[in-house]
């Protein structure tokens, strides 16, 4: 109903829209999460098992990236206060990119409050109207986005379509190019892929854009910390470091705090220092979350870290084994677990069965995923313990006697459907 004093119709026209979203099946709300112990939540008065966060080391209770945060506290307060260009740039930021660069085998890496605000700054700062951006269809919203702001011309290849990608990439080499203007092409994908769980044929992608004279951004959110040796991702284990002009990932999944970084050559370094608009203007991250990155870090490169991830990769093979028994398709290869539903609505309904069962699995809908393509992202994390595995186990036994098989998969065409 509308409201009397909405004389400007904002409130009527926004009513209008969450109207279309209810009718779609993608109305979203938040859930308030009230204590978290291990993997367990409590909310609106139940405790439930979690399956839906990328803790996936289980660093963020860790005792010592408590302390690391704790520690940062007494030094620096609660706050940065300002811009890293003005008065924010305190040492434990100096000591975080240092760590990151060191983890990463490059020369150099900025830091940023997310992984977002990394590659909004980052994809502006380094490519203009003049220029293509190739973007894997599958590849995360906050690249996308990124992309439209650059005011490149965007290109999407079918996802881990090395085929496509140089059809595309053969088309760019035909762009005109003089002494005054030459178009810069970047591809950008993900290493492991957020919500399917499978990862890219880097190799083959590199090849590639070495062939065409493109770049290389890869988002190593999800591998960071998890893939590769002690952690340190994808490109590393492929040994593509010296190939890969730009390394996205965050703080926030396996390291168990919060934040983004960029990792590359010095000049990168510089380059987004004096041009990505996101770390220009934001007020630097907060020196205890900082810390604690530094101090995930730290186990993540270590024996300990090594322990964990062997950890996780268990709980990953268990995890996939319960999920085909139970009759889901999911095609993951990593400790992300896509069961893939289809429809919207019946996505909602097999979490709200989920829930009912004791295991947090929000329904992930578009536009987090293409239309039709709706599912259930289980994630592993090494800190779950044998009894949440095997309370998942007996939930998914019974979700698959209680819903019709219609509910339970739906058959995976090769595109995703927009």
């Amino acid at each position: 109903m509308a409201n009397p004093s909405d004389s400007t119709g904002f409130e009527s026209s926004l009513s209008l829209r969450l109207d279309a979203v209810r009718a779609q099946s993608l109305w979203r709300h938040l859930r308030r999460i009230d204590k978290i112990s291990g993997h367990q939540v409590e909310t609106e008065g139940r405790s439930l098992r979690n399956f839906a966060g990328n803790d996936y080391l289980g660093l963020t209770s860790h005792p010592a990236l408590i302390e690391a945060a704790t520690q940062s506290i007494r030094d620096f307060g609660c706050g940065s206060a300002a811009s890293r260009l003005i008065s924010g740039s305190l040492a434990p930021h100096h000591a975080l990119e240092e760590a990151i660069a060191d983890f990463k085998g490059t020369q150099a890496a900025v830091s940023f409050s997310s992984g977002l605000s990394a590659a909004i700054g980052t994809l502006p700062a380094l490519i203009g109207y003049d220029d293509v951006v190739v973007l894997d269809r599958l590849v995360h919203a906050c690249c996308v986005d990124a992309a439209r702001l650059s005011g490149a011309r965007l290109r999407v290849f079918r996802h881990n379509d090395i085929e496509d990608l140089e059809r595309i990439l053969r088309w760019t080499s035909s762009l005109p190019r003089t002494a005054q203007k030459s178009p810069k092409v970047l591809v950008v994908t993900e290493s492991l892929f957020s919500m399917d769980g499978d990862t890219a044929p880097l190799r083959e992608i590199v090849s590639l854009k070495e062939r065409y004279g493109a770049w290389l951004m890869v988002d190593e959110a999800h591998a960071t910390g998890v893939l590769g040796p002690n952690g340190r991702g994808r490109v590393v284990e492929l040994g593509l470091t010296e190939r890969v002009e730009i390394q996205m990932g965050t703080l926030g999944k396996a390291i168990g705090s919060a934040g983004g970084f960029i990792a590359g050559s010095r000049a990168l370094s510089d380059t987004l220092i004096n041009r990505a608009r996101s770390f220009l203007f934001s007020t630097a991250p907060v020196p205890a979350a900082v810390a604690a990155a530094c101090a995930g870090l730290q186990i993540a490169a270590a024996l300990e870290g090594d322990r964990l991830r062997q950890r996780l990769r268990s709980h990953t093979i268990t995890v996939l084994n319960t999920a085909a028994k139970a009759g889901f398709v999911s095609t993951s290869c990593s400790q992300i677990i896509p069961l893939h539903v289809g429809d919207e609505l019946h996505a909602v309904r097999v979490s709200d069965e989920l829930r009912s069962l004791g295991i947090l699995a929000p329904a992930i809908r578009h536009p987090t995923v293409a239309r039709g393509r709706a599912r259930i992202r289980l994630t592993v994390s090494a800190a779950h313990s044998d009894a949440d595995l095997t309370a998942l186990d007996q939930a998914l036994k019974n979700l698959s006697s209680r819903c019709p098989p219609a509910l339970l998969s739906a058959p995976l065409s090769k595109e995703p459907l927009d």
